[in-house]
């Protein structure tokens, strides 16, 4: 009896359609993960664009029109939060499920989620999976050569991190789903739509989304301190990061094995949750339309609140539009900044901003190498940081002046919700919906921007390193 060897079933199965298909998708996943995440974002986005077309989609069982599906679809799965229609009435129980669905595979990350799945499919992690999951957890990861033991995530670690992906999301908005339940009820929320209520605000929470399933938003909840400090813990653990939390799940006991990464995340992030709670306070403590009525500790709440949702969570217990500029420009600066590297939250991430403040006090003392909790930074991490941001204030400006023009509307009224489409945040001034189609699109593309742009450059700048053999000569421009 004549036996096969593994190589050439292999080759047998190249032959069939289904090989060729995954042989196209492993030359893919092998040159560029990054290219595979654009891919696969795009597919995602366009899926879903022809499901909330559907008449099923919308309560009035009636087509929507292309540019609110596209806008909608985009918003879901780069987990933005911002809609050109009511969200709790446009859609119907299944449009509505499309969108619980939606987020959590946007939060998760596709390329996370797609090493998953093979991972519960054949029971094993391959190289390519681990690439993939790795581009996704640190877009600064070399994907050829050897990989650098200061980074966050080690290609031995993906599994884990898988499990912590999905655990951890399951387990979070879980808890915030359960306490978020009987206060519901207490407010005279019929079961059957509380649960569903609770479940939805949990994973909106998680995924740093800020969609609502009601027609008021969460004005009804804004007393509610209980209410809003659920959402509050799901915004800011999902705005963390997975790494952060596999980091947590592990070590949570020894603090001093966390790595640079883990470290620079929580101080740069509670550092900005409190100079964002003191700011609000000081700007809008004396506006009646929304802290100015307030006593002591509901300001200070309310700040708090409000400084944690700027950071990517996108709810709001206040008319954004009634915000003095001041406190939309401070805005503008927390959404631009966002939550954690590999998190549900978007912007330049606030790791970014602690590299850029770390090479600017090493200039300041002389130093040649930038250095964190006794730790020495690369140089190559710099470059990506100033690249990450240049890319991502390129996008805010260009998206800026075609709002700008397109709308006639104020500038502090444009940028805020640009910034807001760019660093998913979901927060807006009103200007989304009643932007005409055109509009829609632009804010849509600067949404798929935000997502996938900075991870994508990031990623493309760290593959694309090489040995060079030979330098030139050296010559200094004038800066500063």
């Amino acid at each position: 009896m004549k036996t096969q060897t593994p190589n050439a079933r292999f080759s047998s199965h190249s032959n069939t359609w289904y090989g060729r298909i995954r042989d196209s998708v492993d030359g893919i996943v092998r040159k560029s993960p990054s290219r595979f995440a654009l891919f696969v974002f795009t597919a995602l986005i366009l899926l879903f664009t022809l499901l909330f077309s559907l008449p099923i989609a919308s309560a009035g069982d009636t087509e929507t029109p292309l540019h609110d599906a596209v806008f909608t679809a985009v918003s879901v799965i780069c987990v933005t939060g911002l809609s050109t229609v009511d969200m709790a009435t446009h859609w119907s129980a299944f449009g509505n499920v499309l969108v619980v669905v939606g987020v959590n595979i946007g939060g998760m990350g596709v390329l996370t989620l797609a090493s998953l799945m093979g991972l519960v499919i054949s029971r094993r992690l391959g190289l390519r999976a681990k690439l993939m999951a790795a581009s996704d957890s640190n877009p600064s990861r070399i994907h050829m050569g050897p990989v650098n033991e200061g980074q966050a995530v080690r290609l031995g670690e993906v599994g884990s991190l898988l499990l912590t992906v999905a655990i951890s999301t399951l387990a979070i908005e879980a808890a915030v789903a359960l306490l978020l339940f009987p206060r519901m009820l207490i407010d005279g929320v019929p079961t059957g739509e509380a649960l569903w209520q609770s479940i939805y605000y949990a994973a909106m929470a998680f995924t740093n989304t800020g969609f609502s399933p009601n027609a008021e938003g969460i004005g009804q909840f804004a007393n509610d301190y209980w209410f809003l400090g659920a959402l509050m813990t799901g915004v800011f653990l999902g705005s963390l990061g997975f790494p952060v939390l596999m980091t947590f799940a592990r070590h949570w006991r020894t603090p001093r094995r966390w790595s640079v990464h883990v470290k620079l995340t929580l101080w740069t992030t509670v550092l900005l949750l409190v100079i964002g709670m003191i700011f609000y306070i000081i700007l809008e403590f004396d506006n009646p339309k929304t802290f100015g009525s307030l006593n002591a500790g509901d300001t200070i709440f309310q700040s708090m609140f409000m400084s944690v949702m700027t950071r990517s969570g996108g709810f709001a217990t206040i008319d954004i539009a009634d915000l003095h500029g001041s406190s939309l420009l401070l805005s503008d600066m927390l959404m631009f900044i966002g939550g954690g590297s590999a998190s549900t939250a978007g912007g330049i991430k606030v790791t970014t901003l602690a590299v850029l403040f770390l090479a600017a006090f090493a200039e300041a003392q002389g130093k040649e190498q930038m250095e964190a909790f006794g730790r020495r930074i690369p140089s190559d991490i710099l470059r990506l940081a100033v690249s990450v941001v240049l890319w991502g204030a390129t996008t805010v400006a260009v998206s800026s002046i075609l709002i700008l023009h397109i709308s006639k509307q104020a500038l502090d009224v444009v940028l805020f919700d640009v910034i807001s489409a760019f660093a998913t945040v979901g927060l807006s001034t009103g200007l989304t919906a009643e932007l005409p189609p055109e509009g829609v699109y632009v804010l849509a593309a600067t949404m798929f921007m935000g997502r996938v742009g900075t991870v994508t450059l990031a990623a493309a700048l760290a593959a694309s390193q090489s040995r060079q053999l030979f330098k030139r000569p050296e010559e200094r421009p004038i800066v500063g």
